[in-house]
């Protein structure tokens, strides 16, 4: 096996598998299609690194389409600066679309529904049609205006797009099932009547498509092959079957391919907000300084941090596609962010916290520029100049008058390295009349080959250029700040958030310029921040040396010692269904009898995105896939609902070679 060869997730396994079952390759579209209501964030990274990463590496085109259906929430603004991030990100589209462009289309497919008995203008107020709507336990009932002609449906429609209807008066519903267990297909709305100016078709139409008949469409129009979207549009897949399957009819001389809708779990972050209702809060209320502040989780965010397009691809390699909601640590963003700008960040010297050094044995009116190395991980970054002279500053941190044989820094009568430099020994300081250090005298040594333990950067005070910097730390304190229903997340913001502080740097950045990125040594990444300008440079911080949340978890404590031994955790149902599954097979008769029994009734505590996974087990693990079997059977016992992934499950159970499940599966 090759070094490149990976094991293909389970998307990639549906593509395969539908190549293998006769699709041609040259049919493969893939499209990312953001809603031009928001910047895009972290989270989206995700579908657009699987999309485009689908693209790349089948060849096959991606297209960039805008689902534009709500002019009242969207603008311009939004969809120049996804455009502007995805290209950032490194990924080319190959078409740039929108939902708009399909405006006419759409609509003549509702006339052909309306025509078909299979669309009404409903003409009930908003409150009726939701209390009409039921429970996910109790049916719907029909609405009044359900049964009419489909000349008067036809007028209706007619006039509702040619603006006599005041908005909310009436909507164009989907006549499917008003009992059906999935709510999503209880006469869902498909146009409503909306006053607003739209971002391209300008006063055009008063009534707007909604998203579930759009989106849809719209993949079918252009011949997307797999539809890829997040786990919550699963409840939606059988309403994108309903309506897919019914333009199909329509179209499919001219348009073959009926799209397939699959889904994957969306990325959620710790101490991170990824609703972009409530990120543009914290952009109205003044929270953030805009929609690309360093401490927003958005692209251009990240990027104004000072993150890199790789760091992001690599973070979203390393999250990888799942079937199942996780929430990952933001520390492995941070951790791929300075594994990227250790390797192509040079390094500089900046003291943020000066204290004032000066080296009593060194000439006043002399300087020495010193050869310094810009990058030790990169041999091409070649060396830079820094200047050296009597006096400089060091970190009000790196000194201690007294310190423990764990202080390796300056402490009064101890020695230190300047890096680049020489050797320093503390002999004496000045203090303020309020007790702060104001200066240390210290002398120099030119012989540098001698061993010391401490290393400390420094800058010259004769050549440092004052800059402000932006110190950013993460903008929640809560590691879920959305999570609790009784509070608000605005009540775990960080206050700390944000220090703006001077610091001095050493010249050689005199002339960097705005998204340049360093790292100052032993404090942390920095890049220029575009409000820089040549009187003030600016810096934010992107990311530290190392995770300083990590210091700030709490420990475990070990005060066990004298505790009674606390019973071991509950296993969980699942992973004793599959202990069992593992050995279903070898059991006699009698012990697969009792062995099933245990099955059923632990499958009582089993949810169906518990057993989902295991649908994909492997073929030679016949006794696991009947365990799943026994399991499924009794959620379906209990009520749940019949979908794709079930019946396909359930079809190759049937084709299998081992008898057993394939009795378990005939009996469903």
């Amino acid at each position: 096996m090759s070094e490149e060869t990976k094991s293909l997730n389970f998307i990639e396994h549906i593509i395969e598998e539908d190549l293998a079952n006769g699709l041609s390759k040259d049919k493969l579209r893939f499209r990312f299609p953001p809603e031009p209501n928001g910047y895009l964030h972290i989270g989206h990274t995700k579908a657009i690194g699987i999309s485009f990463g689908l693209g790349e590496k089948y060849s096959a085109p991606v297209n960039l389409r805008f689902d534009d259906t709500n002019p009242a929430k969207e603008e311009q603004e939004y969809v120049d600066a996804i455009k502007q991030d995805i290209a950032w990100l490194g990924y080319q589209w190959e078409n740039e679309l929108y939902s708009s462009d399909y405006f006419d289309t759409l609509y003549e497919w509702a006339i052909k529904m309306i025509k078909d008995g299979k669309a009404y203008v409903d003409s009930q107020s908003s409150e009726a049609m939701a209390e009409q709507k039921g429970t996910p336990t109790q049916p719907g009932t029909n609405s009044p205006f359900r049964d009419r002609s489909v000349e008067e449906n036809l007028d209706l429609f007619q006039r509702m797009k040619s603006g006599e209807f005041e908005a909310g008066t009436h909507v164009l519903r989907a006549k499917i099932d008003m009992e059906d267990p999935n709510m999503l297909m209880r006469d869902p709305i498909m146009y409503r009547i909306l006053y607003a100016h739209h971002h391209r078709t300008g006063d055009e139409w008063c009534i707007y498509p909604m998203y579930d008949w759009t989106h849809g469409e719209s993949d079918y129009i252009e011949q997307v092959s797999h539809s890829l979207c997040s786990l919550e549009f699963k409840p939606h897949r059988k309403l994108y079957n309903w309506f897919r399957d019914h333009v199909y009819e329509y179209n499919k001389n001219k348009l073959p391919l009926p799209p397939k809708q699959r889904e994957f779990a969306r990325l959620n972050l710790s101490y991170t907000i990824m609703s972009k209702r409530k990120l543009l809060r914290l952009v109205e209320e003044g929270i953030v300084s805009g929609w690309d502040d360093p401490r927003m989780p958005t692209i251009s965010g990240l990027r104004r941090r000072g993150y890199t397009p790789n760091s992001i691809r690599q973070f979203i390699e390393k999250v990888g596609v799942a079937k199942r909601e996780n929430i990952i640590d933001v520390s492995l963003l941070e951790f791929c962010i300075r594994e990227d700008l250790n390797k192509t960040a040079n390094r500089v010297m900046a003291v943020l916290n000066p204290v004032k050094v000066v080296i009593t044995n060194y000439p006043e009116n002399k300087e020495e520029w010193l050869e310094a190395e810009n990058n030790q991980e990169d041999a091409s970054a070649g060396y830079r100049k820094v200047p050296f002279s009597r006096e400089i500053y060091i970190e009000k941190e790196d000194f201690k008058e007294e310190a423990g044989n764990k202080f390796f820094r300056l402490t009064l009568g101890g020695e230190v390295r300047l890096k680049n430099a020489y050797i320093i020994k503390a002999n004496d300081i000045v203090k303020a009349t309020n007790g702060d250090i104001t200066e240390i005298h210290c002398t120099y040594d030119t012989d540098t080959a001698k061993k010391v333990k401490g290393t400390l950067h420094w800058v010259s005070i004769k050549h440092a250029i004052k800059a402000e910097i932006r110190a950013y730390d993460r903008l929640f304190m809560h590691e879920a700040p959305d999570s609790d229903k009784d509070k608000d997340f605005m009540e775990f913001l960080n206050p700390n958030s944000l220090k703006v502080t001077t610091g001095y740097l050493e010249p050689s950045l005199s002339n960097a310029k705005a998204g340049e990125r360093f790292q100052f040594q032993r404090i942390g990444y920095f890049v220029v921040d575009k409000d820089s300008s040549k009187e003030t440079l600016v810096f934010n911080k992107t990311v530290g040396l190392r995770d300083s949340w990590a210091k700030q978890r709490p420990k475990p404590q070990n005060n066990n010692q004298n505790k009674p031994k606390q019973p071991q955790q509950k296993r969980s149902a699942i992973s004793i269904v599959q202990q069992l599954g593992k050995k279903y097979t070898n059991y006699p008769e009698e012990k697969q009898a009792k062995a099933k029994a245990e099955i059923q009734e632990l499958a009582k505590d089993i949810s169906y995105n518990e057993l989902e996974p295991l649908f994909s087990t492997a073929v030679k693990k016949a006794g696991t896939r009947i365990a799943v079997m026994i399991s499924l059977k009794q959620l379906l016992k209990n009520g749940l609902e019949r979908n794709e992934a079930i019946d396909e499950f359930i079809n190759k159970a049937l084709e299998d070679k081992n008898e057993l499940l394939v009795k378990e599966a005939s009996e469903i």
